[in-house]
């Protein structure tokens, strides 16, 4: 009757206590717009960038240095207020294996968003896909990418003001519109909107795409500070990362593919 009795302690307790999350550098949500300002064909080259800059040996070499050496990365489009969709779910990225297999997944899902350019809900999302993953990062960041301002959902100052309260960080990639038009309210150009409104947290930046720094340079560029910035606090030798790109001239947005300009 004992034994009996400590076999059933034991599976009770076997049940009742949550497995143990698996620890990552960074907890990364790539947060991208897919509104319908985006086309297929913007949709496409977007998600082809992050997918070229994922698998590029640079991103890969600041993962390695880092001090588990694997980061935990979730892909999401977002449209309107109701409208957020996760296109690739979490997946633990330590190698070339493990990054071109999250690449294909990009590269062949369908989009799902609809409707404009919900930021705010874009971060609601994105927090409660971290705080539901099995993993536990030294970081988690909010990568938002788009190329207009907030239009719908609940204000974006709560949803920055609360998701920064939680420990995150949130930064943005502008992609600039052609013709010089600005992306902005109010005359304001993109970048310095989502720098003023949009990016927060420990070491957050803002990257631009336009027609001097196709998406993925910019999105090479991007993650291997944001994964690097890991490293960083942990291992004080190691190179700081590579500043972000903050030039304010340039007129048009480029999703050409990364090999048409050089870094």
């Amino acid at each position: 009757m004992r034994i009996l009795a400590g076999l059933s302690l034991l599976l009770v307790t076997l049940v009742t206590v949550p497995a143990r999350a698996q620890e990552v550098d960074l907890e990364l949500v790539l947060a991208a717009d897919g509104s319908g300002s985006i086309d297929d064909d913007e949709l496409r080259l977007q998600r082809e960038g992050w997918a070229s800059a994922l698998t590029s040996n640079d991103v890969l070499a600041a993962i390695s240095n880092g001090l588990i050496g694997a980061i935990a990365v979730a892909y999401v489009e977002w449209g309107g207020p109701q409208s957020q969709v996760t296109v690739v779910d979490w997946q633990i990225i330590r190698d070339a294996a493990s990054a071109e297999a999250f690449a294909n997944k990009l590269r062949t899902r369908p989009r799902g968003a609809y409707g404009y350019n919900s930021i705010s809900n874009a971060i609601d999302y994105s927090v409660r896909l971290v705080e539901e993953n099995s993993y536990s990062g030294i970081r988690k960041v909010i990568d938002i990418s788009g190329d207009g301002p907030n239009i719908g959902g609940r204000p974006l100052a709560e949803a920055r003001a609360d998701a920064l309260a939680k420990g995150f960080t949130i930064n943005a990639l502008a992609i600039r519109r052609p013709g010089g038009r600005p992306g902005g309210p109010g005359g304001m150009s993109l970048e310095t909107y989502y720098g003023e409104q949009v990016i927060g947290g420990p070491g957050a930046f803002v990257e631009i795409a336009d027609e001097t720094r196709p998406f993925a340079v910019a999105a090479r560029r991007k993650l291997v500070a944001e994964i690097a910035g890991v490293a960083a606090t942990r291992h004080a030798a190691l190179q700081p990362a590579p500043e972000p790109h903050t030039r304010r001239s340039g007129t048009r947005i480029s999703l050409r593919p990364a090999s048409s300009v050089a870094p």
